[in-house]
């Protein structure tokens, strides 16, 4: 059976549809009302908070943690500095994708890594003889996805935190209702927005501050059928929908190199050797 987020109190109280949807073991609101019009409206023209808590998230630090991420993902890490977030893909020996997802370098040689399907063992599983602790937070640490053209207002006018100088796919850390949060300007929307990473123990105080705070601005919360609708419009993928995980492929068929799905410029051959290399520079040629 799913069990609720942090946020679950909250959104539980809201959804008047009672249309819900199972979100790696969590309850996760399809749409609130009977339809996602005025929630899909929200993220285009107002503000929309979405609970994202059911990402699966890591923390990944030690002297070997920039080698190991390295190792994992097609993108050159050593090209993002601290305070920047990417998004990027994994791929198997075989340059067939396992996974995507976004990784923050939080300081020199400490990550925050989501990723959509369960991947601590493969983390470890690449991280054998290095200095490196890679710890599950993704049940202590809550997530949100403030969506939409006045979401940026929103947050400035709530948060302790330089909200006027984040620059896109970066980070800054400050606090909302006196809740330490890290808020990266990042999205699923294609839209303005931002995320914002909560203590799981402090999660609806941020809630609350939000939706009181972004009245003026006309927030609603907003399920996930709202945003399948933005993401598609924006072009961004989804795992199990616009491709299967080579984990999962039942068949060669459902398998998909980087390539295939559009991820080329994320694929640096350049950099050292990382796990699918030597497939995707055969695959290339």
């Amino acid at each position: 059976m799913p069990v609720g987020t942090a946020f679950h109190e909250r959104t539980f109280a809201l959804c008047s549809s009672l249309n819900y949807r199972e979100w790696s073991g969590y309850y996760t609101v399809s749409s609130y009302e009977v339809h996602h019009e005025h929630e899909y409206n929200a993220i285009r023209n107002a503000a929309a908070l979405i609970d994202i808590t059911p990402l699966y998230k890591y923390i990944v630090e030690g002297p070997d943690a920039t080698r190991l991420v390295n190792r994992v993902i097609t993108r050159d890490i050593n090209k993002v500095k601290p305070g920047q977030v990417i998004y990027c893909c994994w791929c198997d020996e075989q340059g067939v994708v396992i996974d995507d997802g976004t990784i923050t370098r939080l300081e020199e040689n400490k990550y925050r890594w989501t990723a959509a399907d369960p991947s601590l063992r493969w983390f470890h599983q690449n991280g054998l003889n290095m200095d490196v602790r890679i710890e599950d937070v993704s049940e202590s640490l809550a997530a949100l996805a403030l969506q939409g053209p006045t979401s940026g207002r929103l947050l400035k006018s709530v948060a302790e935190a330089d909200i006027a100088n984040l620059n896109y796919f970066r980070m800054t850390s400050g606090a909302i209702a006196g809740v330490p949060v890290d808020i990266s300007r990042t999205g699923y929307t294609g839209d303005l927005g931002y995320e914002i990473w909560v203590p799981w123990e402090q999660a609806v105080k941020v809630w609350d501050a939000l939706m009181e705070g972004g009245r003026q601005f006309d927030i609603h919360a907003a399920g996930m059928l709202a945003l399948d609708v933005a993401r598609i419009e924006a072009g961004l993928l989804l795992i199990e929908v616009d491709y299967i995980s080579s984990k999962k492929a039942l068949i060669p068929s459902q398998k998909y190199s980087p390539y295939e799905l559009g991820f080329g410029r994320m694929v640096h051959l350049e950099k050292e050797n990382f796990v699918g290399k030597a497939a995707l520079a055969r695959q290339k040629r």
